[in-house]
């Protein structure tokens, strides 16, 4: 026997239409994200939001106040995604690197959504779990507040700063209608080549020496290392009794 939704109305009933889904904040950014996710921060609009909902846009102020709480209300939804470890101080440098390469994960997977971090302090309530756990698990570790303070300032900078730079790489390709990342890359990488093995080699002898290996890693390798360097620059900050 088939189910309500194959008998078609009867002739009578003037509305023939389903039901609009009842507004909420929740609805609104579920909507939100899945046009960031599609069309990147640039499609992002109250309007466009509210033409996807069916709806007006004034509609949607009950809810979000306007595109900036919007853009601040995604972004602290993303940074949700990132799952961390009980905190162990005597593990601090192996599970910041774990928050470090989940957080650039998630921001990678969401289009441009880097770009939101970039434009102001997020507050919202992941955003504070997450700094609680680095700068609590710094402290802990044995570090001392100012340095831990500074230091997970420029950790999170880092951060999001790779992940903003590949966000930029990414509104370049949508612009441009290339849909395959990889093919954009070794395009945008030949190009490089090219021009560095194009300049005079007794004004610039390393730079067209070495254009292989200038270009030989890729972001995932390079993230890594920056990482790495951080990492080692926090723990010659560490007292080394663990105690400040």
């Amino acid at each position: 026997m088939g189910s309500n939704d194959d008998v078609p109305p009867p002739p009578w009933r003037k509305t023939r239409r389903p039901l609009k889904p009842q507004l909420s904040q929740e609805l609104i950014l579920e909507t939100g994200m899945r046009i960031l996710d599609a069309e990147g921060l640039e499609g992002l609009s109250m309007r466009r939001v509210a033409q996807e909902l069916d709806t007006g846009p004034a509609s949607l102020y009950a809810h979000v106040a306007n595109k900036d709480e919007l853009l601040e209300l995604l972004y602290d939804r993303v940074l949700g995604e990132v799952e961390l470890p009980e905190p162990d101080p005597s593990r601090w440098k192996e599970q910041l690197r774990e928050y470090a390469l989940r957080m650039h994960q998630v921001l990678a997977a969401h289009a441009d959504i880097a770009r939101v971090a970039m434009a102001g302090i997020p507050s919202g309530e992941n955003a504070l779990r997450l700094g609680e756990y680095v700068f609590g698990l710094l402290i802990d570790a044995g570090m001392a507040p100012r340095d831990a303070s500074l230091g997970f300032d420029r950790l999170v900078l880092y951060i999001v700063g790779d992940a903003y730079e590949g966000s930029l790489h990414y509104s370049r390709a949508h612009a441009a209608g290339i849909t395959n990342e990889a093919e954009y890359f070794e395009h945008f990488v030949a190009q490089i080549g090219t021009y560095f093995r194009a300049l005079p080699p007794g004004s610039f002898p390393h730079l067209t020496r070495h254009v292989d290996t200038l270009l030989a890693d890729d972001g995932e390798t390079r993230f890594r290392f920056g990482l790495d360097l951080l990492l080692d620059g926090l723990e010659s900050r560490m007292p080394p009794d663990g105690h400040v």
